[in-house]
């Protein structure tokens, strides 16, 4: 009998540091994200399974370009993918499909976007990216509904970088630092 209890002490030990682990690391560190919608096509397709890095930006702050999911500052029940335009203290420009960055030290970045879905519409805007806050777009434009319509993303929304695709299994991966230039 002590052979088993002490079985069965050890079997729920077992568990108890496995769920602990697995809560610990989804609130801390990483946590899954399922793609819903075409607003990021062609790079992120709808029903794409990602692992989301919370940790890296207690460390650091986000990088133009970097794809990046969020509580939608409107409703933040509901959470978003977008990619990073334009960073705290910048100008951003719209002009039909090109995007220009007036960066901190005065000098103009016309985006060189490889990655984007062909656009389409002859959009126009100017916006001024606060201390704090950052903006942000879909890759899909004429089909993403981002900073153009809502505004700024706040800081303190941002749930963490894409990491990896880890579904569909055919298209998993893994994504590094993206560069404009």
């Amino acid at each position: 009998m002590k052979a088993f209890l002490w079985s069965l002490f050890e079997v729920i030990e077992t568990v108890v540091i496995a769920v602990v682990a697995v809560v610990l690391v989804r609130t801390f560190v990483a946590q899954p994200f399922l793609v819903s919608g075409s607003s990021m096509e062609p790079g992120f397709q709808n029903g794409d399974y990602l692992l989301v890095d919370e940790l890296s930006y207690r460390f650091r702050e986000p990088s133009r370009g970097e794809v990046v999911v969020f509580k939608y500052p409107l409703d933040t029940r509901s959470y978003y993918i977008k990619r990073i335009i334009g960073l705290p203290g910048e100008r951003v420009t719209v002009d039909g499909s090109t995007v220009a960055v007036y960066t901190k030290e005065g000098t103009k970045e016309v985006l060189k976007e490889t990655y984007v879905a062909r656009m389409t519409s002859a959009e126009h805007g100017d916006f001024v990216v606060k201390p704090g806050e950052y903006f942000v777009m879909g890759d899909n434009r004429d089909f993403s509904y981002d900073s153009r319509r809502w505004g700024l993303l706040p800081a303190s929304d941002l749930i963490g970088l894409v990491r990896f695709r880890l579904w569909p299994v055919s298209k998993a991966m893994a994504f590094g630092e993206y560069s404009y230039q």
